[in-house]
């Protein structure tokens, strides 16, 4: 509750305000974090109820619950899953305004599909993107074929891995039923195993680094976060020195009146 509207002005229950908002996901993100992002518990929940208290209840009807603080949470990760959404669809074209997104994205947006990287890794590519990179290598020939298995949707290294050994299940029936391998289909088949290998290597440097972003996008958070709650603790600090000095001369006042 915004301490300027007094303590007559009780706050509605379901009523946050950005400061408290940023300090309830940073002592929230902390255990979420330390429990390799799994659930919090009823104990870690009222830590994290405390430290929003500590903070940001100024009048005792301003407290909040372990059952509230969860409650916030919840609403702000449906509230994420949306904006999430209109970001993915609209291929990069439109950036979120929400404060609490960047946050929300180093935190829980690895559950979430992205259509900002250069390249989807991991769950994160779309079966969309996936189609594309398939399409991509379809055109190389792979040998003689009876038919051509439909692209599955998934990891682009998973694609090219799978491809691989289909190559080496080709050859082997090549060998079969010819006997022998020309020099040429040997070179080719271990182009596309270096090839494979490649992307495969590519692909751990590039989860190597978007992990070190958003390690580096937790800290800038938290610093901001720390930020915003030094202003809010001084700003509180002028309001309450206000009060003290409206109230000296009050009684002020009133002492020269009865005198």
């Amino acid at each position: 509750m915004d301490p300027s509207l007094g303590p007559h002005c009780p706050a509605r229950e379901d009523f946050w305000t950005e400061e408290a908002t940023h300090t309830l996901l940073d002592a929230w993100g902390d255990r979420y974090v330390q429990l390799n992002r799994g659930n919090l518990g009823q104990k870690q929940w009222q830590e994290v109820a405390d430290a929003v208290n500590a903070s940001h209840a100024h009048f005792p009807n301003s407290l909040r619950s372990d059952v509230q603080c969860k409650n916030r949470i919840d609403t702000l990760k449906k509230k994420f899953k949306i904006e999430k959404a209109r970001v993915f669809q609209s291929c990069g074209s439109y950036v979120s305004s929400w404060p609490f997104f960047a946050l929300l994205d180093a935190l829980i947006g690895s559950t979430f599909p992205k259509s900002s990287s250069p390249v989807a890794i991991g769950n994160r590519k779309t079966p969309h993107t996936a189609s594309q990179a398939w399409n991509l290598s379809s055109p190389v020939p792979v040998g003689p074929r009876t038919h051509k298995r439909p692209p599955p949707a998934g990891h682009p290294r998973r694609n090219f891995l799978v491809f691989s050994a289909a190559e080496g299940e080709g050859s082997e029936d090549l060998r079969g039923s010819i006997g022998t391998e020309s020099e040429g289909g040997r070179v080719r088949n271990g182009g596309y195993r270096e090839l494979a290998q490649a992307i495969e290597r590519f692909g751990e440097i590039y989860e190597r680094v978007e992990w070190v972003k958003q390690r580096q996008m937790i800290e800038l958070e938290k610093q901001k976060m720390q930020f915003a709650k030094d202003l809010e603790c001084h700003r509180m600090q002028l309001l309450l020195e206000t009060q003290v000095q409206l109230q000296k001369m009050k009684r002020a006042r009133r002492s020269e009146n009865y005198s």
